[in-house]
């Protein structure tokens, strides 16, 4: 599924269009990343939690010319489900 297909799916549950539901959609994808940097993580409770975390500088290479390199530290997001979503998924 694709942001498209969600803002549809959205859209059809909450009874709106599919402009709002992509409102909907990209207002929740901004909070969440201002709420990662501010707090470095984000309970929804049921639903799961995401968690800043930082990648550590690590040794890669260049795939088209083999070449090594350094990938330097970044933040990036991890997502750990919560009960309620894992009881859904495995009834």
């Amino acid at each position: 599924m694709n942001k498209t297909e969600l803002a549809i799916r959205i859209s059809e549950r909450m009874g709106t269009t599919q402009q709002e539901a992509r409102r909907f959609i990209n207002a929740f994808q901004a909070s969440l990343g201002d709420a990662l940097k501010e707090d470095s993580s984000l309970v929804l409770q049921g639903f799961g939690t995401f968690l800043l975390w930082e990648q550590s500088e690590r040794a890669g290479r260049n795939p088209c010319t083999g070449q090594s390199c350094m990938i330097r530290s970044r933040l990036s997001a991890k997502f750990k489900p919560g009960k309620g979503l894992l009881e859904k998924l495995n009834p």
